[in-house]
């Protein structure tokens, strides 16, 4: 997309969501912390205990995975991006409550605390909070560009 009036591509505020910005840094800076957070728990628990409860710990790995696409998402800020932080975050509201439910009628499948267990009770509600958080900060920041179609 050009620039009407210079010839030149938009800047990168006016070509994005600026999801990255304002508050959205906060939310950027909790995503990666918990991206950071969860990784490395992860990674301990199928190295150490893998055996103890392979699912959870899988799952786990893979909340942690989708917080690094959020957090990347959200903190570019383009159209594309944005679109695929909103899929991330979607997935990771679907996936903490449906572990979560899980975790509390199948408690010997979560021997241990994970990331979206007991509905992120281990990263105080954390999991469960950030996303309806990212919903509602991807949603507000579409309504003040005129959407994600380009239009405005």
């Amino acid at each position: 997309m050009r620039d009407d009036r210079t010839g030149s591509a938009p800047a990168p505020d006016r070509a994005g969501l600026g999801t990255g910005r304002g508050p959205g840094r906060l939310l950027v800076a909790v995503y990666g912390l918990l991206a950071l957070a969860a990784t490395g728990r992860s990674v301990l628990q199928i190295v150490e205990y893998f055996d103890r409860a392979p699912v959870s710990y899988v799952l786990s790995a893979l909340a942690a995975l989708i917080y690094v696409v959020a957090t990347v998402g959200l903190a570019r800020g383009d159209r594309a991006s944005v679109r695929v932080a909103a899929v991330a975050v979607t997935v990771e509201l679907v996936g903490v409550l449906v572990v979560g439910i899980v975790s509390y009628a199948v408690p010997a499948a979560f021997p241990d605390k994970t990331v979206w267990s007991h509905f992120g009770s281990g990263y105080g509600y954390v999991p469960l909070v950030l996303p309806v958080l990212g919903l509602l900060w991807i949603r507000s920041r579409r309504g003040a560009t005129g959407g994600l179609s380009g239009r405005r």
